[in-house]
């Protein structure tokens, strides 16, 4: 079984799954929750799913882009563990694990050609989102990058090929980007359960990350905004 942690959006998601699928999921929408709520989602769902830390194969973290004060959260609790446990770490990329639950869904609701491009897309604040575009094999089409959106994004890519738009960046583009063929799947939501495919494979592969030094993708320098209210009346 693996621990899946994912905090890289204001949804805090913990996930028990072995090879076949999810075995308990406990999450939380609320926004700005992570650093309450992770740590119980970690012992419910060790205590539902009747295991230990110390005998899972594994703990995967979503390694970003994302929030940053959400991935630290979710890194630092992960090594914790790994390193407690003695447990290997794997980091799964954020828009990777969404395209792998979105691919599903895809499938049922729209069906998907070969031509298909898939565009997990992360809210970065203002106009800027965190994205990659993916075929319907998972491969990369366009690699990892922090863009202002504006109503020719995405012209370049084929007007024949449909593209899926999902994630909490997709709602504020949708009224923005004007390439036709585009689809936005408002309702989906990210989960650590779309983690189990990619932390399997990386499992099998032994593609590990080291627990004293690995550091979330965080893809642009952290701003810290200034307070604006005086506090002591000065």
């Amino acid at each position: 079984m693996i621990l899946c942690l994912e905090t890289a959006t204001p949804v805090c998601s913990v996930a028990i799954c072995d090879n076949k699928g999810v075995i308990c999921l406990k999450e939380s929408g609320e926004g700005k929750s992570h650093a309450s709520l992770l740590t119980p989602f970690i012992d419910t769902v060790l205590s539902e799913a009747g295991i230990k830390a110390e005998k899972l194969e594994a703990i995967a973290v979503s390694k970003g882009p994302g929030s940053y004060t959400g991935l630290r959260i979710g890194v630092s609790t992960a090594k914790g563990i790994a390193y407690a446990a003695s447990l290997p770490l794997i980091a799964v990329e954020t828009t990777f694990s969404m395209f792998h639950g979105f691919i599903g869904k895809a499938q049922e609701r729209y069906g998907v050609s070969a031509g298909d491009l898939f565009c997990p897309i992360l809210d970065a604040r203002r106009m800027e989102v965190y994205y990659t575009v993916l075929d319907p094999e998972g491969r990369t089409i366009k690699g990892i990058s922090a863009e202002v959106i504006h109503k020719n994004s995405f012209i370049g890519f084929p007007a024949s090929s449909r593209i899926f738009f999902f994630g909490d960046g997709a709602l504020k583009c949708k009224n923005v980007i004007e390439r036709t063929n585009s689809v936005f799947a408002d309702d989906f939501k990210i989960s650590a359960a779309y983690m189990l495919n990619p932390a399997y494979a990386a499992l099998e592969s032994k593609q590990f990350e080291d627990v004293a030094y690995f550091e979330p993708f965080y893809l642009k320098d952290f701003i810290a905004t200034k307070n604006v209210k005086n506090i002591l009346g000065k």
